[in-house]
């Protein structure tokens, strides 16, 4: 916990470094914040010294879990001492919607916030999105302390493939490509147009699939420049992509990438829902609103087929940036765009959401039900990249997901019961739980939740919380036998 501390405030410091370079008024304040959390951290540190240097999967699991309340009560302080943030709930809503990569804010007006400030929300996003934990497994070693169940922890899904048999080593390579996607999208975004702070903030978010923007009107503030668009587009859907296959990429394994079936349903999902919207805006949305206003007309066609491809990668990999109003494309569209956050990105990759290979190896065992019906002698295994999958691992994809829909449920009903009207509740539970952030209702992709009351707010937290660290992280701590001494 100690050395979270010292590592958020680490990165603060590069939000106050920011905040001095554009003499934005925030900087001491920003400092101060860093300086009491490395304090914090390092005070930590040094009262816990002679601990035991092993960590069991229990400890794991409440390190995980503990590390992000914590890691998101520490981040709240540039926004306490800077005053750019009114009441605790909103700052810790803040926060934990950076670090669970979510998106969902609470401010209405993004553009007045010091720049150091507007550097640090999307700082937050970029530790969250390949997880703190898995930055901290590669330093935890030189403590004494392995990291192994801290990264089952993080990471419990399906689709275990490691770049190398150490744990350790796993992560700096995740981590060095995470880096080289975020420096190679921010130069590109500042070659097509944008600033340098709106480029390395953006690419902050778009390689976390986090959302947070420097504009009010997030990613349409650029409608005039699509070239700025279809970059942020290529990079959603690489960190909507298993990292390990962009791995393999550099490597050129590119037949591993290939056979790989996640993949192959992940790019062919994402062309046939892309294909449906674009066909629905362009010959049948609103021209007001879907700027199409005339059919065969190239430019528009254009137009429409960015926005759906911008929408849909940013709805599947939980990004959450808006290029336009899904909502007002008509109730059809509607739905279609609040039916996709149920589905997440790939394992592996930093989106939140159910995830693409628990979706497909769903599909798989139902239709072999059928067979198995007809023929019950017959040994009839799931197979995923033409390997059996191990039941174990089918029946924890089947539990994850009657979890995970019976959260939503629940999700709704406490959003219902605390005043939200029905749309409203169904969207923030989706939008919450998948880590998606904008979502329909009163929460849609041109509003924000800063109108939620208070114990909506909290409870809004809470199920970005559960969902980033895919349920049962969280919630195996609410379980009497996991606290039964061993």
């Amino acid at each position: 916990m100690g050395l979270l501390f010292a590592v958020n405030g680490g990165f603060m410091l590069l939000a106050t470094l920011i905040s001095f370079i554009y003499k934005d008024g925030a900087g001491l304040q920003i400092l101060s914040a860093a300086l009491v959390t490395i304090l914090i951290g390092g005070a930590t540190m040094l009262l816990t010294k002679n601990h035991r240097k092993e960590i069991q999967k229990r400890e794991g699991y409440i390190i995980v879990t503990f590390g992000w309340i914590f890691m998101s009560l520490a981040g709240t302080l540039p926004y306490a001492f800077t005053g750019t943030i009114g009441g605790f709930t909103n700052m810790f809503f803040e926060t934990i919607s950076g670090y669970t990569t979510t998106g969902a804010s609470i401010l209405s007006d993004i553009e007045s916030l010091p720049k150091g400030i507007l550097f640090w929300r999307s700082i937050t996003h970029w530790i969250g999105g390949m997880g703190i934990i898995v930055l901290a497994i590669a330093i935890l070693p030189l403590l004494g302390i392995g990291g192994m169940q801290l990264f089952a922890a993080e990471a419990p899904g399906p689709g275990g493939d490691k770049l190398h048999p150490r744990i350790t080593d796993t992560a700096k390579r995740l981590w060095l490509i995470y880096v080289g996607y975020t420096v190679a999208e921010t130069i590109l975004l500042q070659v097509a147009g944008m600033s340098f702070f709106d480029a390395i903030n953006h690419s902050l978010s778009t390689l976390s699939t986090g959302g947070f923007s420097t504009k009010n009107n997030s990613v349409a503030f650029w409608n005039d420049k699509p070239l700025i668009q279809y970059i942020i587009i290529v990079f959603m859907f690489l960190a909507g992509t298993n990292f390990v296959l962009s791995y393999f990429a550099f490597k050129r394994n590119f037949f591993r990438i290939l056979k790989d079936e996640e993949f192959k349903v992940y790019l062919i999902g994402i062309a046939s829902l892309t294909l449906v919207a674009t066909l629905l805006i362009y010959f049948y949305a609103d021209a007001s609103v879907s700027s199409v206003a005339h059919p065969f007309v190239l430019g528009e066609f254009e137009s429409a087929f960015r926005h759906s491809l911008f929408q849909v990668l940013a709805v599947v990999t939980t990004t959450g940036f808006v290029s336009a109003d899904y909502t007002v494309w008509g109730p059809f569209l509607a739905i279609f765009f609040f039916g996709l956050m149920f589905v997440g990105g790939s394992s592996g990759s930093t989106s939140g959401g159910v995830k693409v290979v628990r979706h497909l190896i769903m599909i798989k065992n139902g239709i072999l039900e059928f067979k198995r019906t007809l023929h019950p002698n017959a040994i009839l295994p799931v197979r995923y990249n033409n390997k059996a999958v191990q039941a174990p691992i089918v029946y924890n994809i089947l539990g994850f997901f009657i979890l995970y829909m019976l959260s939503f449920i629940v999700g709704v009903l406490v959003f219902s019961l605390l005043g939200l009207d029905f749309k409203t509740a169904l969207g923030g539970a989706a939008s919450s739980l998948g880590n998606v952030g904008p979502a329909i209702g009163d929460l849609g992709p041109v509003d924000n939740y800063g109108n939620l009351p208070t114990l909506a707010k909290w409870w809004a937290c809470f199920l970005m919380l559960i969902g980033r660290l895919e349920l049962f992280t969280v919630l195996i701590l609410f379980t009497p036998f996991f606290w039964r001494n061993r």
